[in-house]
């Protein structure tokens, strides 16, 4: 017997193909920063294909999160960040196609591999999320407008928006709370959608749905790599993208969030 608690298996049936390879891809990928001082992740414990329709995660022993693994957790979150990534939505190292947020697709392969974040942010996050709100009918109108408005701004990289040019960090990509367990020490990472972005995005999130010692957190992280000056008005702008997704999801009450975020930017 080894004496370590069985994993956390996740199932899903009727899983598209490539659902759990992708994320165990982002797992692994997220770990190699741990070399260079990053989080903590939670690994597979064995291989994940393609076609596969369950993952088995290592289980982490939860305790209450502290001020000091806090402070712990924004180092090794700038250490993830600054490890990089070869272009802005490239897949997690080891995965070739295109990866989910939840259980909706994400492009990565037909990303433009030449573009600034503005851009992409714009015609690979927001625009394919803005569609499928107004399909659904779960973003108002003068949501639309707005986020169409930003969209366009966005794509001609108005700095005064998009703030100083980035290099392109290694994200979790869903970086909500209910993905960082606290294991006494720090922070350990479950669930991400990785891949290459913008690392205001991933501190933005935490923000948007809460962390316990988040002030100590973004401290810590800003005293590990200092965040471009700006970087608080645009916390909204790079919610943006939780909040579609969230009204694709789960309806008008995001969308109304959404109508919101955006027309402070324009």
């Amino acid at each position: 017997m080894s004496g370590l608690p069985d994993p956390v298996v996740k199932h899903r049936a009727d899983a598209p193909h490539g659902f759990f390879a992708v994320e165990s891809a982002g797992l692994h990928w997220l770990a190699q920063a741990r070399s260079r001082g990053g989080a903590s992740v939670a690994l597979p414990v064995q291989p994940v294909s393609p076609g596969d329709t369950r993952i088995a995660i290592a289980r982490v022993t939860t305790h209450p999160a502290t001020p000091a693994a806090a402070e712990r957790f924004g180092r090794e979150l700038a250490a993830t960040h600054r490890a990089g990534a070869p272009w802005f939505g490239c897949p997690p190292q080891g995965w070739d196609g295109d990866g989910f947020i939840g259980p909706i697709p994400l492009p990565h392969n037909t990303v433009d591999r030449n573009i600034g974040w503005g851009r992409f942010f714009a015609r690979y996050r927001l625009e394919p999320f803005l569609r499928q709100a107004v399909d659904h009918r779960t973003l108002p109108e003068q949501g639309r407008r707005a986020v169409s408005v930003l969209c366009e701004r966005l794509a001609d990289e108005d700095p005064d928006l998009c703030g100083p040019a980035e290099p392109v960090a290694r994200l979790h990509g869903d970086l909500w709370s209910g993905n960082v367990l606290w294991d006494g020490a720090s922070a350990v990472l479950i669930d991400p959608s990785a891949h290459g972005g913008h690392r205001e995005s991933d501190l933005a999130m935490l923000a948007l749905f809460g962390l316990p010692h988040l002030d100590r957190v973004l401290a810590a992280y800003h005293e590990a790599w200092p965040l471009a000056e700006g970087w608080r008005e645009r916390v909204g702008l790079h919610q943006l993208f939780p909040l579609l997704v969230h009204t694709v999801l789960f309806g008008s009450s995001y969308g109304a969030q959404a109508a919101a975020a955006a027309a402070h930017y324009v």
